[in-house]
């Protein structure tokens, strides 16, 4: 549409749009660069690869439970702080402002509340997986199986492919490659270390790659204030930052009002405050709390002290992305208007190829037009640690549930040698079905992937959130319970996530004929409503029938009686071991599963109460100086929430 509104809709031709993406690509100095970030990445993964255990369950699922406090708060943010990030979060800043934000401050909160009241009780039972650890509560196998399956869907929904569309988008800006060629080349990329690295180099190599993500995006943040002009140009420039051509007699492409507001209007709002307040909050207990990627990096922790100290670490590091994606993805409006925030349909196609709207560019286009040489290297090595980092946690921790939760409950009696290779085998799956979800991920939520990402969330965690809580702190929830209120809450969850993806939002332009659940009740709203819902049938099954036993009950409090889960579990039957090539030798190496020497098979026991115990203990000084920190974290937080609100 070849019209540019002019006072009133008054309208006059104009010429042809921007031309797509921009003529800046990748030159020699950014792919030295490049080079040498893989080679550090690649020493930092032989070097956790040779000192780190990975021939046992233990060994390659937990870390061999020995990771002190900043590598596991540092995987923490970088299994969090994915390419959709980066993507999305600076996208949503352009296209709304900065309401986005509430996700990232109130997971703050969330990854406090992991550390001190969820992980002693997931420490104490003695479990390697979420699943199980609600196995060891309820008893039976189906909430088990349940919560297994749906997290395996959720990792596709809204981490895997969110990741990888995130990641190939940079990438097609940046070499101008086709989506899906990118899409294979980040997979191939990040397939040695879900392979053959295991926890401990998932996390060793997320720490190096934190330290890039941060370095990379404050140095990006501080080119974008110095091109804007500052703060004050920030603010004044973001209302003024609108596109010359739009649709006429209508609000498409115009900023908020409300841009730099993070409580907003309870009705009429992109985001309302109350929603923010509570309805944010049970989906982010869900992530935080009780999501295998998020708490497996706890569980390796050697101590609670240290898990402690790095949800710690995490929280502080969690203050960073406003400043350091949200406002440059803000300034990128500012500085390339017509392209960031187009807000024609046939301009957005001719733009990005997505007509419903080009804000997801913000963060791409700000790191190609305006960094010199060297540093776009650097920004594309950013890109890439950050999808490395979230899609190797991912790949392993979904490896971890379908193995030990749903494989060993079809092959109780499956060697960890089996079971291992299972593993590997279950990624490729994932794979696939990610790739073949990344259409629906691109036409979702306006161009505005972060929202898309929340808005999944909001139908499928509430009803995972309140089962967990329950289960953790109220002993009289029982297994009938929480599988009612579970598949019921999933019900509801799904018909809306369904309705959703039938009626899709319309066009700012558009008339808005959805029915009136989509068009009335906004998704934030609708968690709550979902929660409430799983609540009530959760606590009325279980009165209405018999308690759990109270060995149960008993890990809530203290150190549970580890479990005979796989006590007799050998690598491999003597019967079988034989000899083999150097080359295939090597190979077993590489993917952490040498075979054990004849007759030191020993067999892998689950950890003694003993051992239990020394998880727990935390000595009293450096319990004093986690706790001090625990509340100055709290108050800066609060501090920022409340100058933003």
């Amino acid at each position: 549409m070849d019209v540019v509104e002019v006072h009133q809709g008054t309208t006059m031709s104009t010429s042809s749009p921007p031309s797509p993406g921009g003529s800046t690509t990748l030159g020699t100095v950014d792919i030295v660069v490049l080079v040498v970030y893989f080679l550090l990445i690649l020493a930092v993964g032989f070097w956790s690869m040779c000192r780190t255990k990975r021939s046992t369950v233990d060994g390659y699922f937990l870390a061999g439970r020995n990771m002190t406090w900043w590598p596991v708060g540092a995987s923490l943010f970088a299994s969090n702080i994915g390419s959709g990030h980066f993507i999305g979060l600076a996208g949503s800043g352009a296209a709304a402002g900065i309401g986005a934000i509430a996700y990232e401050w109130n997971g703050i909160l969330m990854v406090l509340l992991l550390g001190w009241l969820f992980l002693p009780i997931y420490i104490a039972s003695g479990v390697k997986t979420m699943p199980e650890y609600l196995q060891k509560r309820f008893g039976g196998r189906r909430t088990q199986l349940f919560i297994a399956i749906l997290s395996l869907f959720i990792y596709i929904f809204t981490k895997i492919s969110v990741d990888m569309y995130a990641g190939a988008l940079f990438i097609q800006l940046a070499l101008k490659w086709n989506i899906y060629l990118a899409v294979v080349l980040l997979l191939s990329i990040t397939a040695l270390y879900t392979v053959a690295g295991g926890l401990a180099a998932v996390i060793y190599t997320d720490a190096a790659q934190t330290a890039i993500m941060l370095v990379g995006s404050l140095i990006l943040m501080g080119f974008s204030f110095v091109e804007v002009g500052g703060w004050n140009a920030l603010l004044d420039g973001y209302a003024k930052a609108i596109p010359s051509i739009r649709v006429p007699n209508s609000t498409c492409g115009i900023p908020r009002d409300d841009a730099f507001h993070l409580f907003r209007d309870p009705v009429n709002s992109d985001l309302p405050w109350p929603g923010i307040i509570i309805g944010m909050s049970i989906p982010s207990m869900w992530y935080w709390c009780s999501d295998q990627v998020i708490v497996q990096r706890s569980l390796a922790a050697k101590t609670l002290t240290h898990a402690k100290g790095g949800s710690l670490l995490t929280a502080y590091l969690k203050l960073l992305p406003f400043f350091a994606v949200m406002l440059p993805g803000m300034i990128s409006r500012i500085l390339y208007t017509d392209e960031v925030a187009c807000a024609d349909p046939d301009v957005c196609e001719q733009i990005c190829g997505n007509p419903v709207g080009c804000t997801d560019t913000a963060y791409a286009r700000l790191v190609m037009e305006l960094l010199p040489a060297g540093l776009r290297g650097l920004m594309m090595a950013v890109m890439i640690a950050a999808l490395m980092s979230s899609l190797t946690s991912i790949f392993n921790s979904a490896s971890t549930i379908f193995t030990m939760d749903v494989w060993r409950s079809f092959r109780s009696c499956a060697s960890e040698w089996e079971l291992m290779i299972v593993g590997r085998v279950f990624v490729l799956v994932l794979v696939v079905a990610s790739v073949l979800w990344i259409p629906v991920v691109q036409a979702s939520q306006g161009g505005q992937l972060f929202i898309y990402i929340q808005s999944i969330s909001t139908y499928l965690q509430p009803p995972v959130s309140i089962i967990f809580l329950l289960g953790c702190f109220w002993k009289r929830t029982n297994e009938k319970g929480a599988f009612w209120g579970l598949a019921i809450g999933l019900v509801v969850g799904c018909i809306r996530m369904l309705l959703d993806f039938i009626y899709p939002a319309p066009l700012c332009h558009e008339e808005d004929d959805r029915p009136g659940v989509l068009k009335y009740i906004h998704y934030l709203y609708f968690s709550m409503m979902l929660s409430f819902i799983t609540l009530v049938v959760v606590v009325v099954v279980s009165l209405a029938t018999e308690e759990p036993k109270p060995e149960q009950v008993e890990p809530l409090y203290k150190t549970l009686d580890p479990l005979c889960c796989f006590i007799n579990l050998h690598w491999l039957d003597s019967n079988h071991v034989h000899t083999r090539s150097r080359f295939v030798s090597a190979l077993y190496w590489l993917c952490g599963m040498e075979r054990q020497k004849e007759g030191g098979g020993d067999p892998v026991t689950p950890p003694a109460p003993e051992q239990t115990a020394c998880l727990l203990e935390e000595k009293p000084r450096l319990k004093c100086i986690i706790n001090i920190n625990l509340i100055l974290c709290l108050c800066v937080t609060a501090f920022v929430i409340g100058y933003w609100a």
